[in-house]
């Protein structure tokens, strides 16, 4: 009985016609709500983390696991996603993973407690795996053959919406409402997505059927990214390898690693391929990339923190400074569509690279009195290396592979990507503290009462806002310690610069590709 149900199942999926109609706009505007939602959610909290820190009684380095634990959770979720869509079905396993991501979001906006936050936002990134992958192959079935440049189109455009919505939404609801909002707002969306999609697609069920999981590798895989991140994200807490609690998590996530490394080349059903990093533009285009994302991904969280921790910007005024970075996206990616076919992608990704160094070394003049205008022109600018980044990139990375092996690389990129994405954001965050506290020593250095210059700077504070020896201290150390986080800041966009600058011969190392736009996959 239940094969003649999968059979049956199997025909009704291959078979079933494209949408058409109001019926196709219902299912395009559900299916693209499921996506925007997980895009929104990894931009939403980069403007919160401060408030959020404060209302549960945390530093700001400790909020910050809030992005980083997600990022981490997710990118462990992704390989999972064809053997669950195969076990499960494309419509049940798209449509539970909207449910869950609801409940867990719903546990995120209710958390009295750091702990709690984190085990909501580890729940919440697992489950959100699945969903951008399987939202775009439930649109390219859902589209004739002829318009799967439409549907990829319109796919494109939702997620690159939810940098610009994400930074505002959170701002607004922040300020106007409290942090659990940015969360919340996840229930209406989801359950909207979820419903529509069940009451459209659940009669083109994909087949199913048992397969075997790597389950020692799965364990691995767990493992030695959590013992990494946790690594990561505790380092400067603990003062790094001087802590025994640190010495240990760096052994685990080593041995784990080799341990899984090699386990995978000799499993028969890995849960992810890494042969697959013997193709030469799959490794030199995943390596690429996946630096690149972390670079891009973590100045995308520290720079808000600056604005609000020190420029004193309400969480809805650091939204609008990093919104305009979609802008550009949105409007040159129906362009990128039709120059693809024509350009080498090599050539594209090099000017998207330079596109960022440029953005970066522009933000790495900033000072403490910056103007608002000085902040958001980068970030309107950075719109324009945005649109060329993701999908020449991805045409590399494809390029050349058999079409049964399209899935498990499209699937094993986006685990790189995505991890990095948490990796270089703990690492950007310890690197701006690093070197925060060397300028820091540097400008306090001549800060002595045997050093005349400085007493009469103090007496000058005092003269002028009528405050004691003490107070004018203060005042002179806020000023030190805003300073030197400006200048700390300058060296990590300086540095951001020089690392797109230096992974652009990484791309050249690959071969040629030309019409990549059509090679986006299903499972991407």
């Amino acid at each position: 009985m239940a094969h003649s149900e999968t059979a049956e199942t199997a025909e009704t999926s291959e078979t079933a016609a494209p949408l058409a109609g109001a019926q196709l706009i219902l299912a395009t505007v559900a299916v693209a709500l499921a996506t925007f939602m997980v895009v929104l959610d990894s931009s939403i909290a980069n403007v919160a983390i401060p408030t959020i820190s404060g209302n549960l009684g945390v530093s700001v380095d400790e909020g910050t696991w809030v992005i980083t634990l997600f990022t981490a959770a997710n990118a462990i979720s992704i390989p999972l996603t064809g053997w669950l869509t195969q076990r499960v079905g494309q419509i049940r396993l798209f449509v539970s993973a909207i449910l869950l991501f609801v409940t867990s979001s719903w546990l995120c906006g209710i958390a009295p407690s750091l702990p709690m936050l984190l085990a909501a936002r580890v729940l919440q990134g697992a489950v959100a795996g699945p969903l951008i992958p399987l939202s775009q192959s439930i649109l390219l079935n859902s589209y004739p053959k002829e318009r799967s440049s439409t549907a990829l189109a319109l796919w494109a455009m939702t997620a690159t919406v939810g940098p610009i919505a994400g930074p505002l939404l959170g701002g607004w609801m922040t300020d106007s409402y409290s942090w659990s909002w940015i969360f919340y707002i996840n229930i209406p969306v989801g359950l909207f997505a979820a419903t529509v999609t069940w009451f459209i697609y659940r009669s083109r069920e994909t087949a199913t059927r048992r397969l075997p999981i790597d389950k020692v590798g799965l364990g691995a895989l767990v493992v030695w990214v959590a013992a990494l991140q946790i690594m990561l994200d505790k380092g400067r807490d603990l003062d790094w390898f001087n802590s025994s609690t640190i010495v240990v998590l760096a052994i685990v996530a080593l041995v784990g690693f080799v341990f899984f490394l090699i386990w995978e080349l000799t499993e028969a059903h890995p849960i992810i391929d890494v042969r697959l990093f013997a193709g030469r533009n799959f490794r030199g285009g995943t390596i690429a990339i996946s630096i690149a994302y972390a670079v891009f991904f973590s100045n995308l969280v520290l720079l808000p923190q600056w604005m609000q921790q020190y420029l004193g910007y309400p969480s809805f005024n650091a939204g609008l400074v990093t919104a305009p970075l979609g802008i550009f996206a949105v409007i040159l990616l129906p362009v990128l569509s039709k120059v693809m076919p024509k350009v080498d992608a090599r050539t594209l990704s090099t000017l998207a690279f330079l596109g960022f160094a440029g953005v970066f070394f522009m933000r790495s003049d900033y000072t403490t009195s910056v103007d608002t205008w000085t902040l958001v022109l980068p970030t309107l600018l950075q719109g324009i290396p945005t649109a060329l980044f993701f999908v020449p990139l991805t045409a590399i990375i494809l390029s050349g592979l058999p079409a049964e092996k399209i899935p498990a690389a499209a699937g094993l990129s986006n685990f790189a990507r995505i991890f990095c994405g948490g990796v270089g954001t703990s690492l950007a965050g310890t690197l701006w503290s690093e070197r925060s506290i060397l300028h820091h020593v540097r400008l306090t250095e001549q800060a002595s009462v045997d050093n005349p210059v400085f007493t009469q700077s103090l007496h000058a504070v005092q003269a002028a806002t009528g405050v004691g020896p003490a107070q004018a201290l203060g005042i002179f150390e806020r000023g030190v310690v805003s300073q030197a986080a400006m200048l700390g800041l300058n060296d990590v966009f300086w540095v951001s610069g020089i690392i797109f600058v230096a992974i652009i011969p990484l791309i050249w190392l690959t071969r040629p590709v030309k019409g990549g736009g059509g090679q986006m996959p299903a499972a991407h």
